[in-house]
C-alpha cells in the first residue's frame, strides 16, 4: 500500500487514537487519515508486528507521532495492556477505532463451527473487549468507533455467520452510546460496503469482485480510504452523530 499521508505541520492536537487492526487494509488508512488530522496514533496488531512497524514509519516520517501495541483484542489482559501503553506513550485516549475483524464465508448448512466460534471471537467478543476499555478509558469528548458491514442489510449467501456477528457489534455500540450518556463520548459503527481489502478480495473471482463493484450506484469497489474519510469524521467534527450505523458503501442496496 502506499503511503500518502501528507500531515500538515501547521496540524497540532493532543488528541490521540488506539486503532485495533491498524496495520494494514481500513485500519492502516485510518491510521493514517487521523495522523493527517493531527492525531497520534496507537497502531494496533494482533499477528504482524512487521506491517503495524511499517504503518508507524510511513506516519513518522511525515511528521506524525504513531506507534505499535500488539494483543488479541478478545483477551481483555492484553486489552488493558494495550490501552495502558497508549496512555502512557501520548498522555490518554480520546478515539478508539476497532477495525479488527475475520471474515469466513460459508452457507449455514455447511459451515464449520470452529470457524464460527473463532470469527465470534474475534467479532464480537473482541469487539465487547474494546468497546469496554473504550468505555472506561476515553476522555471527554471522544469517540468509539466499531465496525460493522453493508451485508447485514443486502443479505447475501454465505455471509450469514459473519452478519450475525456484525449485527451483534450493532447491538453493542448503539446500546454502549446510550450507556454513556452525561459523558460526552460518541459511540457509533460505521459499515463499509465493498472495498477493496484484502479481506473482502480474498477467494473471490474477478467475475464476482465485477459484479459487486457494478451494483454500486457509484459502480466502483469503495477504497480503504474512503472508509477512512468517514472515520475521521467520526472521530473529530461529526459530534452530533451519535448511536448511529454509517453506512459507507457508494450507495449500496
Amino acid at each position: 500500500m502506499t503511503s500518502n499521508i501528507d500531515i500538515d505541520p501547521r496540524v497540532t492536537t493532543s488528541r490521540v487514537a488506539l486503532v485495533t487492526g491498524g496495520s494494514g487494509g481500513i485500519g492502516r488508512a485510518v491510521v493514517e487519515r487521523l495522523a493527517k488530522d493531527g492525531m497520534a496514533v496507537g497502531v494496533h496488531y494482533s499477528g504482524n508486528q512487521a506491517r503495524a512497524d511499517e504503518t508507524v514509519a510511513a506516519v513518522v516520517a511525515a511528521g506524525g507521532r504513531a506507534f505499535a501495541v500488539g494483543g488479541d483484542v478478545a483477551d481483555e489482559d492484553a486489552m488493558s495492556a494495550a490501552f495502558d501503553a497508549v496512555e502512557a506513550e501520548f498522555g490518554g485516549i480520546d478515539v478508539v477505532v476497532n477495525t479488527a475483524g475475520i471474515m469466513i464465508l460459508s452457507p449455514i448448512s455447511t459451515l464449520n463451527l470452529d470457524d464460527l466460534d473463532r470469527m465470534h471471537r474475534t467479532n464480537i467478543r473482541g469487539t465487547f473487549v474494546v468497546s469496554q476499555q473504550g468505555a472506561r478509558r476515553v476522555r471527554d469528548g471522544g469517540a468509539i468507533i466499531n465496525f460493522s458491514t453493508s451485508v447485514t442489510r443486502t443479505q447475501f449467501p454465505g455471509y450469514g455467520a459473519y452478519v450475525a456477528s456484525k449485527a451483534a457489534v450493532e447491538s453493542i455500540t448503539l446500546i454502549l452510546a446510550r450507556e454513556l450518556r452525561g459523558k460526552n463520548i460518541t459511540v457509533n459503527a460505521v459499515a463499509p460496503g465493498p472495498t477493496a481489502t484484502a479481506l473482502f478480495l480474498d477467494g473471490k473471482d474477478e467475475a464476482t469482485i465485477a459484479n459487486l463493484a457494478k451494483a454500486v450506484p457509484l459502480e466502483r469497489l469503495g477504497q480503504p480510504d474512503d472508509i477512512a474519510e468517514t472515520v475521521a469524521f467520526l472521530a473529530g467534527p461529526g459530534r452530533w452523530v451519535n448511536g448511529q450505523t454509517v453506512f459507507a458503501n457508494g450507495g449500496l442496496a
